[in-house]
C-alpha cells in the first residue's frame, strides 16, 4: 500500500505533528550508510519544524545499570555518545531518555501527545528497523498517526532499513521530506 500525501494531509498537518528525532548519537550516526545525507535531511525536518512551532522529540539510548539491564542486553558495553553536534537539540526540545526499542516504554510520551493535543509522530532517526519502527508501530497501535520520514531515518545495514521502510509503507505513510514539508505548509 502507498500512502498519497494529499491523503495523509487530511490527518496530519503542523498543528497536530511532533517530530521525533530518534537516537542520533555520535556512535550510531557514526556507523551508518549514508551520514552525510541523513544529517542534510535530518536538518531540513529539524529546520522546517522549528520554523513552523512543530514540537520536537529527540531520543537518547540510556542503558540501565547491568544488574538491572535486560539478560540479553547484558554485556553489551557500548557507549552511545551524546547527540551529534549537527543535529542538537535546542532549548524548548524536548530530550527524552529511554531505555527501550519503543519511544512509550517507560517514558510518558502518550501522555505528553494527548495533553499537547498532538496526533501525529513524524520519525526520523537510528535505527530504521530497530527503534524507527518499533516505535512507529506501537504508536500506530495506540491511535497516534506515524509518519516516516523516509530520507531522515538510517541504519548501519543498508539491507534493513529498505526492508523496514517497505514493512513500514504497508501501514503507514513513508514520505519524503519534501512531502512531509507539504503537509506542514
Amino acid at each position: 500500500m502507498s500512502f498519497n500525501p494529499s491523503e495523509v494531509k487530511k490527518y496530519v498537518n503542523k498543528d497536530n505533528s511532533v517530530l521525533v528525532v530518534w537516537d542520533v548519537q555520535e556512535t550510531l550516526v557514526n556507523s551508518i550508510f549514508n551520514k552525510n545525507e541523513f544529517i542534510n535531511k535530518t536538518k531540513e525536518l529539524i529546520r522546517e519544524a522549528r520554523s513552523n512551532g512543530i514540537p520536537i522529540i529527540y531520543t537518547k539510548i540510556t542503558p540501565f545499570p547491568e544488574k538491572f539491564e535486560s539478560p540479553l542486553r547484558k554485556g553489551w558495553k557500548m557507549s552511545f555518545g551524546d547527540i551529534v553536534n549537527d543535529l542538537k537539540p535546542e532549548e524548548g526540545d524536548l530530550v527524552l531518555n529511554k531505555n527501550t526499542a519503543s519511544i512509550f516504554v517507560g517514558t510518558n510520551v502518550e501522555l505528553l501527545m494527548r495533553n499537547a493535543d498532538k496526533k501525529a509522530m513524524i520519525f526520523s532517526g537510528i535505527a530504521t528497523e530497530i527503534g524507527v519502527e518499533s516505535s512507529a508501530r506501537h504508536a500506530f497501535n495506540l491511535g497516534i498517526i506515524p509518519v516516516i520520514a523516509k530520507e531522515a531515518v538510517s541504519s548501519r545495514n543498508k539491507e534493513a532499513h529498505e526492508r523496514s521502510l517497505a514493512n513500514m509503507s504497508l501501514m503507514f505513510p513513508v514520505l519524503t521530506n519534501q512531502e512531509i514539508l507539504e503537509i506542514w505548509k
